[in-house]
């Protein structure tokens, strides 16, 4: 496994670094954004760590210029922004999972499998509802074959929509998959979620029900009866 880590403290990145090649992982070392794009630009990454206070940047910053190029290589946000609204712009802003420091190697090393672990498994689906087709392996969905321009996180609430459709997705099965990336995020992340995802599926044929205290619906517009 080939690490990225992305922290301008050089106490930290060598303790993490250390502590991930005695595990056996390939792991390369950025102290700012831009050693960072470069690295990631020239090299297959299976997780990098990513520290937000960068000296040449904020790291959500950098966060999202990656999005644009990569959505798929796993991200875990470690710094030392606590609040939850903190967490929940970092998780909107692209990152799969977010750590607080001070941090317990052990959590970061299992967070990190555990990432590794869900994206061997997640991106080898396609699913279509209506006109929508979402595509697992590639990280795109389409409507008639449109690209939709979804953030990564967007893209799996999506999927987990489609897995389900027409039929009901709990919003506690909704806020355990998010869970699986913060185990601190709450319900607000959902609402924002779909408030988005709906914008975005505005002339898709498909409307996404909120069933309150339940959870949501995607069906197709022409089956949803008017009110």
């Amino acid at each position: 496994m080939r690490v990225l880590v992305v922290e301008d403290d050089s106490r930290i990145n060598t303790y993490i670094a250390t502590a991930f090649t005695e595990e056996g992982y390939a792991t390369d070392r950025a102290a700012d954004g831009d050693e960072a794009a470069y690295l990631a630009s020239v090299n297959p990454y299976d997780v990098i760590v990513l520290d937000l206070g960068l000296p040449d940047g904020d790291g959500l910053d950098w966060l999202r210029q990656l999005r644009r190029s990569d959505r798929w290589v796993p991200v875990i946000v470690l710094t030392a922004r606590d609040r939850v609204a903190d967490r929940v712009r970092g998780l909107l802003e692209g990152a799969d999972d977010y750590l607080v420091k001070p941090f317990d190697p052990d959590e970061l090393d299992a967070r990190i499998h555990a990432l590794r672990r869900r994206g061997q498994l997640d991106h080898g689906d396609s699913l279509s509802f209506g006109r929508i087709m979402w595509l697992g392996e590639e990280g795109r969905a389409y409507v008639d074959g449109t690209q939709l321009d979804l953030a990564p996180r967007e893209f799996e609430v999506l999927g987990l929509l489609m897995g389900r459709a027409p039929r009901l997705l709990s919003r506690r099965a909704l806020l355990n998959a998010l869970a699986e990336r913060n185990l601190d995020v709450g319900d607000s992340a959902a609402d924002i979620y779909m408030s988005r995802l709906r914008r975005k599926l505005a002339n898709s044929g498909t409307v996404i029900r909120t069933l309150r205290g339940f959870g949501y619906m995607l069906q197709l517009s022409d089956e949803v009866e008017p009110k």
